[in-house]
């Protein structure tokens, strides 16, 4: 079977564990297509992009007026059946409509026969449309920020809940959540890492810099982070830390790490993977202060967890969403989100106690080869795109 990967921008720096799943299944010798509906936005991208073989399609999303968007719609007739399909989503836009058109189009043309979308958002509205006019079955994998974040347009969450053949989603925290939300039971994959990618080495017992990494946005928590390394200034150690990514908060964290006098502390702004590594490998701690922002946004599971904890590098986290599957008290230390206090003191243990930080990874190191190696949670993936595909499998939601 043809895979098609429907994703709302491709490539993106901070989505990494798409990409690792993409290449999962290519090792395993699935074809994969993949199905870009907006323009990329960014300037910065992980190495790892290199190494997918799978073309890239981009649809066409900037359509004006009827002159130019009539005929991609009328081309719907090439289909069996889609004039009499596409009134089925009146809550479709008219962009939704004729990009579903031409990726159903893409479908039909390029073998595809399964569709898969990560994110509840406009990746799964064009996803569900094109595989009703396509014929065949979807799927889509549901993260946080799709299924907490109160936005201004309705997703229509809870119909393509109710329509999707399988629905999988990363956390247990999640599938709690959707089932006593929506009733629908689905099925729970953690995002797997590349674990020969990520060999782990003992941390360093002399080391002392903190590291966090990602985007400069509030659900990140790095303004906490930074309260908090004033904090422990205040109490006279020599605090070094990196903050690592860029994003919109940039000014207004530049400004607080001014106003606190804190001499070692730096943005050091989005880096290539390889150098985002070296970091954490040289680090003391890897903070990862998560908060649910003011509008429901919140993360799922951070890749930069996995990733940290894979590597070798202490974390220090917050019990947010699904990060307590993960970091327990023994994988790593948890902080009470938004306090900046507790996340002070959990960071201090770890730096006064390297005795503590080995322990600490050794452990987080096998939870993360138990639970979240890419291969074992592509393959599980793969065994629901398989049952969809065999005769008389349902094509709704069961």
């Amino acid at each position: 079977m043809s895979i098609g990967y429907v994703i709302k921008r491709y490539p993106r720096f901070s989505e990494t564990f798409v990409v690792n799943e993409i290449l999962a299944h290519e090792a395993a010798g699935r074809d994969i297509q993949i199905f870009a509906l907006r323009s990329v936005e960014e300037t910065h991208f992980q190495d790892i992009i290199a190494r997918v073989r799978a073309p890239v399609t981009r649809i066409p999303d900037r359509i004006k007026g009827i002159d130019e968007s009539w005929p991609q719609l009328a081309r719907a007739q090439e289909l069996p059946g889609a004039w009499q399909r596409l009134t089925e989503f009146p809550e479709a836009s008219g962009r939704d409509i004729a990009q579903a058109v031409r990726l159903a189009l893409e479908c039909r043309d390029r073998g595809v026969t399964h569709l898969h979308a990560h994110f509840g958002t406009v990746a799964s509205t064009v996803a569900r449309i094109a595989a009703r006019l396509a014929d065949i079955p979807w799927s889509m994998t549901l993260h946080a920020k799709d299924i907490f974040m109160d936005y201004a347009e309705n997703r229509n969450l809870a119909l393509k809940i109710t329509d999707a053949p399988a629905v999988v989603t990363v956390s247990d925290y999640n599938l709690g959540y959707l089932a006593d939300r929506f009733g629908r039971r689905v099925t729970r994959i953690y995002n797997g890492m590349d674990l020969d990618a990520l060999p782990w080495s003992a941390p360093d017992p002399r080391a002392s810099e903190i590291v966090a990494v990602g985007r400069l946005v509030e659900k990140k928590g790095f303004h906490i982070l930074i309260e908090a390394l004033r904090m422990l200034q205040a109490e006279g150690r020599a605090v070094t830390c990196r903050i690592i990514g860029g994003g919109d908060m940039q000014a207004e964290l530049s400004a607080q790490i001014a106003a606190a006098q804190l001499r070692g502390v730096t943005l050091a702004g989005p880096l290539p993977q390889a150098q985002v590594i070296a970091a954490m490998r040289g680090a003391a701690v890897l903070a990862c202060p998560c908060v649910v922002g003011d509008d429901g946004n919140r993360d799922g599971m951070p890749t930069v967890l996995l990733e940290s904890m894979a590597l070798g590098c202490p974390v220090v986290a917050t019990p947010v969403t699904g990060i307590p599957e993960l970091v327990d008290g023994t994988t790593g230390l948890l902080a009470t989100e938004g306090c900046a206090r507790s996340l002070s003191q959990e960071m201090a243990r770890l730096l006064d106690d390297p005795a503590l930080r080995d322990r600490q990874s050794r452990a987080a190191r096998a939870r993360i080869e138990a639970d979240y190696d890419v291969t074992r949670s592509a393959a599980a993936l793969r065994a629901i795109f398989d049952g969809l595909a065999l005769p008389g499998a349902v094509r709704g939601a069961a």
